[in-house]
């Protein structure tokens, strides 16, 4: 038998949003975390993260909202238009109705902003951080799990968050399969706001749909900074080449665009770019006592702006099942996890399912062209600002499988 190097009610595997949101949500129900990280620092790489009501709902449980508002940005409307012909093709106004209807504000924010606020979190309540530690997997001998590290480390917990992102190792346990090419790529940029900006759409979140391609843009930082992300069909990585060497492919694909967003390319940085992977839902996340959360269980495509937001209600969802079964007043129900795993797992299966396939075919209609992009306007046209139809599903409180109404970070550390 491996000496056990470190013992703990709840390993989290990964400090990306979905651990760091999964060690809080567990911590605060009162178990023993200790979150590891393969890297040698904490952070986070990228730029804008869209924070729809779903998201920032859990944010507010866990008294954490206030924090993303102090430094994030409160857009007023949702926009679409044509990357063509520049027209307006529909909008959602993002305040009154729309936040009442759904308990939170919308809210943008750097993805590094957001990262820190959820890492001090779990710093100031008590999670123990270990960095340089790479798990190669996990097994489950005599109800308890251990995670065993490349360095021989062996650590010992009752349950185990898988929480290594799309290219996850512990998933191997539960599904033999890989991630899926979308053969489109990502260039992002963020850039100091100046007298210079144009200053007509610095207030809202702006969305071109193009054939074979899309140009987002939406304020960062109280204002400070323009965030920039362009999407296209590269015919490079339809090649297999994850990073490419110029930016023709870039200019190419935006060359029939309107001047708006052909100059608007001019924000992003070309040294480096995101190939865009998803992988096929899965309907088990669980082996033993372990269970896979955040891009680990469902990595998504972007086009719904939800990958994030999926996880942080994932460690929602996780802090309900488990309150008032695994968490009770003599301590830790043992007997009780794989019950408190498997509910976590039905719960949440089949949501973020629907929002992966989903992903998917938004993206579809965002990059047509020819008929099916005059049919697609005029379907975005069709629809007028107040319209629910196509968000309450996820957006809203009530949607199966999101978390229970929970209204701070003091009731839900009460029902302990």
């Amino acid at each position: 038998m491996s000496e056990i190097s470190s013992s703990t009610d709840v390993l989290v595997v990964g400090g990306g949003m979905a651990g760091l949101a999964g060690a809080l949500a567990l911590r605060e129900n009162g178990a023993d975390v200790t979150l590891v990280e393969v890297a040698p620092e904490f952070g986070e790489v990228g730029a804008g993260l869209q924070m729809a009501p779903n998201a920032t709902r859990t944010l507010k449980r866990w008294g954490l909202l206030e924090k993303a508002l102090e430094i994030g940005v409160q857009p007023k409307h949702l926009v679409f238009r044509d990357a063509v012909s520049g027209e307006e093709l529909t909008r959602q106004t993002l305040g009154g109705d729309f936040e009442q209807r759904y308990g939170a504000p919308y809210v943008v924010i750097h993805r590094s902003d957001l990262h820190r606020i959820l890492l001090e979190a779990c710093q100031e309540s008590g999670v123990k951080l270990q960095n340089n530690v790479k798990i190669e997997r996990v097994e489950t001998e005599g109800g308890r799990a251990r995670a065993y590290a490349a360095d021989g480390a062996v650590f010992e917990a009752d349950a185990v968050l898988g929480a290594d992102g799309l290219k996850s190792t512990l998933r191997q346990s539960v599904a033999d399969d890989g991630p899926v090419s979308s053969a489109y790529v990502a260039y992002r940029g963020t850039v100091p706001i100046t007298p210079e900006t144009p200053t007509a759409d610095l207030e809202d979140v702006i969305v071109y749909l193009g054939p074979d391609c899309h140009l987002v843009q939406y304020p960062l930082r109280k204002g400070k900074l323009l965030n920039t992300v362009a999407v296209f069909k590269s015919p490079s990585f339809e090649r297999g080449e994850e990073q490419y060497g110029g930016v023709d492919e870039l200019e190419e694909a935006y060359k029939d665009c309107v001047p708006a967003v052909r100059n608007a390319l001019q924000n992003l940085g070309t040294g480096m770019r995101w190939p865009m992977y998803d992988r096929d839902p899965i309907e088990n996340w669980v082996n033993g006592r372990m269970t896979l959360i955040g891009d680990s269980a469902h990595p998504m495509l972007q086009y719904l702006a939800q990958g994030a937001c999926q996880a942080l209600e994932d460690a929602a969802v996780l802090q309900d099942v488990t309150r008032n079964t695994v968490f009770t007043a003599d301590g830790i129900n043992n007997d009780a996890w794989e019950h408190a795993l498997e509910s976590f797992n039905e719960a949440r299966a089949a949501r973020t399912a629907r929002v992966q396939r989903t992903a998917r075919v938004w993206g579809e209609s965002w990059h047509v062209s020819g008929v099916s992009r005059v049919l697609r306007n005029l379907l975005f046209k069709s629809r007028g600002d107040g319209n629910y139809q196509y968000c309450d599903w996820l957006y809203g409180q009530d949607a199966p499988g999101v978390p229970t109404p929970s209204t701070n970070r003091s009731a839900t550390a009460s029902a302990v």
